[in-house]
């Protein structure tokens, strides 16, 4: 299943549906807009009855990746109530009370798998970014606790902290910011790729990874090296 929320990725998910579609297995997919920082609650129940008209009520869960996230921003003296709650309503609230309302669902039998994105910023200190940055670590202190809560069964909960990389959400972080981490970058001094990213991702999710649980990878050419 595919979430989104902003209408302007809605040609980017008819994309991205056409292309899983055209794989050679045929993987079945549904794509559902939701808005998960306004009510994370009444959106988690929408996402699991949409789920249950798709694939049926004793349908379960194996791999969930939180990845919905914003910034603004404003330095320390000019953050409002309102910056506040649109940061961390999704950036934390958002992720936490999802992964809650999918535990019924996952399947106690099966090496479930919990991905968290985070940010190189969740380490570091931005100017002007103090609300992200410290939304991102809020998800690394979640992520180390509910790797030790729900392991028993095999399942692992880790985060993937990616530098900046080539998306839409880059053009609104300071310029300044993204030229600095380039220059020290020590891959390429470049930015990274969606791809790039989806790949480390892909490997948390498999079988390959059944050992590693609780880790925070730095996914950013070496900027950042945990």
């Amino acid at each position: 299943m595919l979430t989104w929320k902003s209408s302007s990725s809605d040609p980017l998910i008819d994309e991205l549906v056409s292309s899983i579609h055209e794989l050679p297995s045929r993987p079945p997919v549904c794509a559902f807009k939701v808005d998960l920082s306004a009510d994370p609650i009444s959106a988690s129940k929408s996402l699991l009855s949409t789920l249950d008209s798709w694939l049926g009520p004793s349908a379960s869960v194996h791999i969930l990746v939180n990845n919905a996230g914003c910034e603004v921003v404003a330095p320390l003296g000019e953050i409002s109530l309102g910056d506040y709650e649109k940061v961390y309503n999704l950036n934390v609230r958002a992720p936490l009370f999802l992964t809650q309302a999918l535990l019924p669902r996952f399947d106690p039998d099966e090496n479930n798998r919990i991905i968290n994105i985070g940010s190189v910023a969740s380490r570091a200190g931005f100017s002007g970014l103090g609300l992200y940055c410290s939304s991102k670590a809020a998800l690394e202190g979640l992520t180390r606790c509910w790797a030790r809560e729900l392991g028993k069964d095999g399942t692992t909960v880790n985060q993937v902290n990616p530098g900046p990389v080539d998306t839409k959400m880059l053009e609104d972080i300071p310029a300044e910011i993204v030229d600095l981490q380039k220059r020290l970058t020590p891959v390429q001094n470049r930015v990274g790729t969606v791809e790039e990213i989806a790949r480390i991702v892909a490997w948390l999710a498999s079988d390959e990874a059944s050992w590693v649980s609780g880790q925070v990878i730095s996914a950013s050419g070496g900027w950042a090296m945990y």
